[in-house]
C-alpha cells in the first residue's frame, strides 16, 4: 500500500492558538473550503472527529464526501450510543454515496467524565471489549449472505439484515490508542492502528506491541498512522519563529478562556487517557526530540489531543516524516493551527517532497531475484 496523507476536517478557523472567545460550532462554507482544498491539494483522507460537543460525526463525514471528489472521510465513532446494526448501514449508505471512500475510526474513550457526559458509564475494560465486539458485528453485517444473529456480552439481536452493503464488500476500521487495551483491539481486528506523534524509538515500541498483537491473531499487521502537528515555512529559521508565536498564543488561549470554554480545561490535572500520559512523559524529557519533534505545545495544552509538532522548513518536515514511514508508519496525519492555510501549505511544499522522495527510492530500488534465477 502507498503511504497516504490525512488531514483532520475543521468546521471553523478556530484552534487552539486562535485566542479563547472565537466562532466555533460549524462554519459550513469555511468547511467546505476546507474540504475542498485538501481535495485539490492531493490529500488522501480527512479524519471527521467525535466528541460529546462537536458536529455530528456521521452527518459531517456525508458533508465531505458531497463536496469532494476523492478525499476520503476517516469517520470517527464511539461505539456504546448507538446499536452496531443501525451503525453498519449508516457506514454503508455513506460508503456507498462515495462510492468506497470511508474508513472508520473507533474510539473506545480513554476518559470516563467525557464518556458519562453522553451516558456511558462503563469501564476501560469494558469499553474496550465493547469495542471488539463492536467491529465484530460490523463486519458480519457487511458480509452476511442471509439473516444474522448475534448474542455477546454488550449486544444480541435475532434475524437482521439489510439490503445496503459497503461499496468494495467491507470499510476500513482503524483503531487507536496507546493503553495495552488499545493495542490488543488494534491488533487484533484494526486494519490501521493509529498512534499520536512520539519519538522514533518509542514509536517503533508501540508499533512492535501492536504487531506482536496481530501476529498472535494470525492477522495482517494493521497499517500504522502516526498524527502530528507541523509548523512549517519556508526555512528553519523562519518554521522556529512561528513556532514560538504559536506557542505564546496557546499559553494565552489556556490562560484567558472561561469556565466551560471549549479550552478552559487545558492544563487543569493530568489527564487520564494513557496516550496523553504518553506525550507529557515524553515532553518531560526534553523539547526537542530527532530530527524535528517539539514538544512545548504538549505540556502548554496538557497534552488535549494530538500535539508534538514537527517544525522546520517543508525540506526538513519532509525528512521528519520519512523518518517515520521508515519505521514502519504509512498513514500520515498532519494538521496546523492555521488549519486551511496550513493545509494549502502542506499541500504545496511537503506532500510533494515526500511522494517524490518515495517515489525516487521505488524507482532505484534493486528489482527481486527470481527464484528460479538465484544461486
Amino acid at each position: 500500500m502507498p503511504v497516504e496523507f490525512i488531514s483532520a476536517t475543521h468546521t471553523t478557523n478556530t484552534t487552539e492558538a486562535s485566542g479563547p472567545g472565537r466562532h466555533i460550532g460549524f462554519d459550513v462554507d469555511y468547511t467546505r473550503r476546507f474540504v475542498r482544498a485538501l481535495d485539490d491539494g492531493g490529500f488522501d483522507w480527512t479524519l471527521v472527529a467525535y466528541s460529546s460537543a462537536s458536529v455530528d460525526a456521521e452527518q459531517l463525514a456525508q458533508f465531505v464526501v458531497n463536496n469532494s471528489e476523492r478525499i476520503k472521510p476517516m469517520l470517527a465513532h464511539r461505539p456504546g450510543f448507538v446499536f452496531p446494526t443501525r451503525v453498519a448501514k449508516a457506514l454503508a449508505t455513506i460508503d456507498q454515496i462515495g462510492r468506497g471512500r470511508l474508513g472508520v475510526h473507533i474510539i473506545s474513550g480513554g476518559n470516563d467524565t467525557e464518556q458519562a457526559r453522553e451516558g456511558d458509564y462503563l469501564t476501560k475494560a469494558q469499553r474496550y471489549a465493547r469495542s471488539e465486539e463492536f467491529i465484530t458485528v460490523l463486519r458480519k453485517v457487511w458480509s452476511a449472505t442471509e439473516p444474522l444473529s448475534h448474542e455477546g456480552e454488550f449486544y444480541r439481536f435475532d434475524g437482521f439484515a439489510t439490503d445496503i452493503k459497503p461499496y468494495h464488500g467491507t470499510i476500513p476500521i482503524s483503531v487507536g490508542g496507546s493503553s495495552q487495551e488499545a493495542y490488543r483491539v488494534g491488533g487484533r481486528q484494526g486494519d490501521i492502528f493509529g498512534l499520536w506523534g512520539e519519538p522514533l524509538k518509542e514509536t517503533a515500541e508501540q508499533i512492535a506491541s501492536v504487531n506482536a498483537i496481530a501476529d498472535a491473531a494470525g492477522r495482517p499487521h494493521p497499517r500504522i498512522w502516526v498524527s502530528f502537528r507541523p509548523i512549517v515555512a519556508a526555512t528553519d529559521e523562519l518554521a522556529w519563529e512561528k513556532a514560538h508565536d504559536i506557542l505564546g498564543k496557546v499559553r494565552q488561549t489556556v490562560a484567558a478562556a472561561p469556565k466551560g470554554a471549549r479550552f478552559a480545561a487545558l492544563g487543569q490535572g493530568r489527564p487520564a487517557n494513557v496516550g496523553s500520559q504518553r506525550l507529557l512523559d515524553v515532553a518531560a524529557r526534553g523539547e526537542l526530540h530527532d530530527r524535528a519533534l517539539w514538544t512545548p505545545l504538549v505540556t502548554a495544552t496538557n497534552a488535549a489531543g494530538s500535539s508534538t509538532a514537527l517544525v522546520g522548513s517543508y525540506e526538513t518536515v519532509a525528512k521528519a516524516l520519512l523518518d517515520y514511514v521508515d519505521i514502519g508508519c504509512e498513514l500520515l496525519s498532519i494538521r496546523g493551527y492555521d488549519p486551511l492555510n496550513d493545509a494549502v501549505d502542506y499541500a504545496r511544499y511537503v506532500l510533494p517532497l515526500v511522494r517524490q522522495e518515495l517515489a525516487h527510492r521505488a524507482a532505484t530500488a534493486a528489482p527481486a531475484v527470481p527464484v528460479a534465477a538465484a544461486g
